[in-house]
């Protein structure tokens, strides 16, 4: 490719890309050196107010020079450089490399305005590089899409305008225009995944299929698509199969989806809930439990710090609940919301004190009521069945006693007596369940 020609594939590119103002990520490399020279010499990159962010990861002895380096490199094409140092956490569970990037993203992502477009200089190389990573940790289809040319990113767009462009271009670019960069002699260490595909793995891939990456990218490409019609599927797929509580799904309906849908639905589930994603291990115990367990079990998946129940007809996403305090009891005079041992709060709306004061508890087994307007006393262990509140839920329910006498279960139900609380009892970040039943 010439460089009348990656001028032009950038003025095309500009072209089609939504407003905002540009900004570089500038690391003082060969590829962000071609990108960053090649937009400021594009009139329509400098009107959208080019500037460039360098990110210093102190991780290297000559890190201070690499950033003066950028800031006379940028100076020189008038450019407007923000320089910026992280810390990088050295004993992260996913490598020293993986640590790096989340830091210097964090960075971007502080330094990026609203509405503004961060520039990254990957190429095509790159996500070939990319795409073999990924299928060597068995990805799917999102994972095989490898890197998309524009994306979300903080307050605005993340865009890879020289993805479709081969390394050697770039180098052809850097060299006719006599740039001088910054080589980071980490890139020569073999012990990082990616470069020992660069340097061991890809040349000897070339040697018999010269065409390597460009078919490794081409296979991105179709991988992206599948992934993005499976990621429009998943999302119709999980309005339908949603419980009335959005933190449920009817997993009958889950596991009667195609195969290619279950596991992007339930990630997508976990996702809108913040809640971890599971590893493909964990998608096949889930299976495995939800089709083999009898109707009467309750199984349940544990991964990070997440959690999934059945409970008849739905599968549960949550936290783990922390344990209560044994005997746990207080009193409540209704004046101020009571704090409950597990972050909950009971309150009455709008507040009245109450006096007596009210006893509150947590189950003990045998409590037993008369809900308002029924004629007999009812244990609470069936009217929380016949309710549907899901087991783990069943002991964490605030009861509330006047003396001996249970006047109410939380905000689910109470007796004659308590009828002057009828529909004002609240429990802040409660969970979801239903009203017992008169």
């Amino acid at each position: 490719m010439s460089i009348a020609s990656i001028h032009a594939h950038l003025d095309h590119a500009l072209a089609a890309l939504p407003a905002g103002a540009l900004v570089v990520g500038f690391s003082g490399g060969a590829d962000s050196s071609v990108l960053l020279h090649a937009l400021a010499q594009i009139p329509a990159a400098r009107t959208r107010g080019l500037r460039a962010v360098h990110v210093d990861h102190g991780l290297h002895a000559d890190s201070a020079a690499w950033a003066e380096h950028c800031r006379a490199f940028a100076a020189a094409l008038d450019v407007p450089l923000d320089l910026c140092r992280v810390e990088i956490e050295r004993d992260h569970g996913g490598g020293l490399e993986n640590a790096a990037r989340a830091a210097r993203m964090a960075a971007f992502a502080r330094r990026l305005r609203s509405g503004e477009i961060l520039a990254l200089a990957h190429h095509r190389d790159d996500q070939a590089e990319t795409v073999l990573l990924k299928a060597l940790r068995g990805a799917g289809p999102q994972g095989l899409g490898g890197m998309r040319t524009l994306r979300a990113f903080a307050h605005g767009l993340l865009w890879r305008p020289l993805l479709t462009q081969p390394r050697a271009a770039l180098q052809t670019y850097a060299h006719t225009h006599g740039l001088r960069w910054i080589d980071d002699p980490s890139n020569a260490d073999t012990r990082l995944r990616r470069n020992f595909l660069r340097r061991e793995i890809l040349p000897r891939l070339q040697a018999h299929w010269p065409d390597a990456h460009a078919a490794l990218a081409h296979s991105a490409q179709w991988a992206r698509g599948a992934a993005d019609f499976i990621d429009a599927e998943a999302h119709k797929s999980l309005a339908r199969i949603r419980g009335r509580d959005p933190a449920t799904l009817l997993w009958r309906d889950w596991l009667a989806l195609p195969s290619a849908l279950r596991d992007p639905v339930l990630r997508l589930w976990l996702r809108a809930h913040a809640l971890d994603e599971p590893t493909h291990l964990h998608v096949a115990e889930l299976e495995r439990q939800l089709r083999t367990s009898a109707d009467d079990r309750q199984p349940c998946v544990r991964f990070a710090d997440t959690e999934l129940r059945r409970y008849r007809d739905h599968l549960h996403a949550l936290h783990p609940l922390p344990p209560l305090p044994h005997d746990w009891q207080a009193t409540w005079d209704g004046a101020s919301p009571l704090p409950l041992p597990d972050g909950r709060r009971i309150a009455l709306d709008p507040p009245q004190r109450l006096d007596p004061p009210l006893r509150v508890c947590f189950r003990r087994g045998g409590e037993r009521i008369k809900p308002a307007g029924t004629a007999h006393t009812r244990e609470l262990r069936l009217l929380l069945q016949e309710a549907g509140v899901p087991p783990w839920q069943r002991g964490r329910i605030a009861l509330i006693y006047r003396g001996d006498d249970l006047l109410a279960v939380a905000e689910l139900c109470v007796s004659d007596a308590a009828m002057p609380l009828a529909g004002r009892l609240r429990i802040e970040a409660a969970s979801v369940v239903e009203r017992c039943p008169h």
